[in-house]
């Protein structure tokens, strides 16, 4: 044994970096760029190993991030729309709106009226696991065979 940090594994640990901060810093300005610069890798390398660990591009988990904490502001119903778009960090209600869309089944005013009735009397940590979006990933079928 030389002693030296495995490659992979330091590679790794780099992937849970960016993972950490686009968990902690959703609402910042986070581009792919920004995200390599911070652990001194290039914007491709990146995005090709975090979608290799983590099953999705990193702007792909940034938008999750985003539209999940958008759904806890929508459900508390004190705040536009718009106010949540900007509040989870999107500059583009028009991409927000497509975004929250896809991965929730329905637009964020529609999902923002659901909520109120569908939550009415729930604790809130049963609503979020209820009602949290599903990946593209998460809603594959299980496949007995993969060969």
């Amino acid at each position: 044994m030389t002693g030296r940090p495995d490659p992979r594994l330091r590679e790794l640990a780099l992937l849970r970096r960016v993972r950490d901060r686009i968990d902690r810093d959703y609402a910042q300005p986070l581009d792919v760029p920004a995200l390599a610069r911070g652990v001194h890798l290039s914007a491709g390398h990146l995005s090709r190993e975090f979608r290799a660990v983590y099953g999705e591009s990193p702007y792909s988990y940034l938008m999750t991030r985003r539209i999940e904490r958008a759904m806890t502001l929508l459900r508390r119903g004190d705040m536009s729309v718009t106010e949540v778009c900007f509040a989870v960090g999107c500059a583009s209600l028009g991409t927000f709106s497509t975004r929250f869309s896809e991965l929730v089944g329905m637009s964020p005013s529609a999902y923002r009226r659901l909520a109120a009735e569908d939550a009415a009397g729930l604790p809130g940590c049963v609503v979020k696991r209820v009602m949290r979006p599903i990946r593209n990933r998460e809603a594959l079928p299980a496949r007995a065979d993969l060969s």
